[in-house]
């Protein structure tokens, strides 16, 4: 029986509400702690390094506890609903911390909790997407679903980032720290009602099995595959590079670009970003491919990151305090990251046919599964160069300190600046590098791999 439109509707619910919790702890978590209540911009950053390396290794754990699974419930719901409740109270205790926590007892509370975080998180976000083959009948149906999911999570992640300062400033009456600890709430309510909802909406239609793969397969399948090894490693650097501008994005608009309102400056430039991403995905790149190949476009969208990282940087110094001209790097660099997205995606896939080639086994879900792991690292990574140069900037407005800074220095704004431009055009020039010298599957060589693989069924 194929899907409702009520249960399709109600998945992609749940996607909303999940991303939207995702994107407020992972956009906001820094600024809070080390911002607003005063923690140490390099005690952040390992705390959130170290979650976030630690997370990626526990999803193939989470994965195979999923797995093992058997309740009247079915396998997947129980476990999105416990992960759910959980991570929402752990939401809300991120962004609540009690003003009598103070100095070293702030840190350990932001570790414990951001940790304890992470780990619900992935507790229902590996079955919710597992889950789609135990209701879905495969094929088109599968792909379209899934299709709808990744469109409306990227919908979640948005409204965040569109309404949070926002709704902080009307909250707060000016008092940060309060009006997070509210907006938290609304969030973790709303996930909590949206998860609901599609627990009860989808049931599980069959007993599918849910490939779990193991951290060493995870690394052994890259070693067996020189060509996932080349889309991993640049996977890395691209998001990475993209991490460390989107981290320190509120602390420009807010301390270097300035203004009473900073913060419609921020929510603008964000929207603005979105839109465009979102675009470049569904439009530019499929326009790009029908005349140039995947490779092409890669490099096209690596020069268009490039050019406009340095408009970007050029911007900040020459019209200072002028969103209009913001949005013409915003332009270049959210297309050429929206292409990207799908790209490393595609070359994933590639690297599929390639193994089953050369290593006479289909690591499929193995190759998927390190998509969401590297991209944990690489937002790691991002966190803790971030905290180096928000601690080499002095940038901080502790509410709980008489005169807290309001604006950068002029050389904390050049050092702002440049960790935001120079340091992702050195990453992907170097994705760009790596990617030329080792990935070597064009469109003529997958023609041959598939045609290999053809022959290889028919004997």
């Amino acid at each position: 029986m194929k899907l409702k439109t009520g249960e399709k509707a109600a998945y992609g619910l749940g996607a909303v509400g999940k991303d939207m919790v995702y994107m407020l702890s992972a956009t906001y978590i820094l600024y809070y702690y080390q911002d607003i209540l005063g923690v140490s911009a390099i005690a952040m950053g390992v705390i959130l390094m170290v979650a976030r390396f630690f997370d990626a290794f526990n999803d193939p754990i989470m994965g195979v506890l999923v797995a093992k699974t058997k309740t009247r419930w079915g396998r997947f719901r129980p476990w999105l609903m416990i992960g759910t409740l959980t991570n929402s109270v752990l939401l809300y205790l991120l962004f609540a911390v009690p003003p009598a926590i103070e100095g070293r007892g702030l840190v350990a509370y932001a570790a414990v909790t951001y940790i304890l975080w992470g780990v619900t998180y992935t507790m229902m976000d590996i079955p919710f997407w597992s889950m789609i083959p135990a209701f879905t009948e495969g094929g088109r149906e599968r792909e379209r679903l899934t299709t709808l999911a990744r469109s409306c999570a990227g919908i979640g992640s948005t409204i965040i980032t569109v309404i949070t300062m926002k709704c902080v400033i009307a909250l707060g009456g000016g008092n940060e720290r309060t009006a997070f600890r509210v907006f938290s709430l609304i969030i973790a309510a709303a996930f909590i009602v949206l998860i609901a909802i599609c627990c009860l909406c989808i049931k599980e239609k069959s007993t599918a099995d849910m490939e779990t793969p193991t951290v060493s397969q995870m690394f052994g399948a890259l070693v067996r595959n020189d060509q996932a090894m080349a889309v991993v490693v640049t996977i890395v650097l691209v998001n990475c590079s993209l991490y460390i501008t989107t981290n320190l994005l509120i602390y420009f608009f807010k301390y270097d670009f300035g203004g009473a309102k900073w913060y419609d400056s921020f929510t603008a430039f964000n929207t603005f970003g979105g839109i465009v991403q979102i675009a470049s995905m569904m439009l530019l790149f499929p326009l790009l491919r029908k005349f140039i190949s995947t490779i092409r476009v890669f490099f096209v969208s690596v020069i268009l990151a490039a050019l406009g990282y340095g408009l970007l940087l050029l911007m900040m110094f020459t019209v200072p305090g002028s969103i209009a001209a913001l949005f013409i790097p915003a332009l270049l660099i959210f297309s050429a990251f929206g292409m990207l997205t799908v790209l490393t995606t595609v070359f994933l896939a590639n690297t599929v046919d390639y193994g089953e080639l050369k290593n006479n086994r289909r690591d499929e879900s193995v190759i998927f599964s390190m998509q969401t792991f590297v991209v944990k690292l690489a937002s790691g990574a991002a966190a803790f160069i971030t905290s180096v140069c928000l601690s080499i900037c002095n940038l901080n407005s502790d509410t709980s300190t008489e005169g807290a800074a309001v604006e950068a220095s002029g050389s904390s704004a050049v050092i702002l600046r440049m960790t935001m431009t120079a340091l992702p055009i050195l990453g992907m020039a170097a994705a760009a590098l790596y990617f030329s010298r080792k990935y070597i599957l064009t469109d003529k060589k997958l023609e041959e791999i598939s045609r290999e693989l053809d022959i290889r069924k028919t004997r």
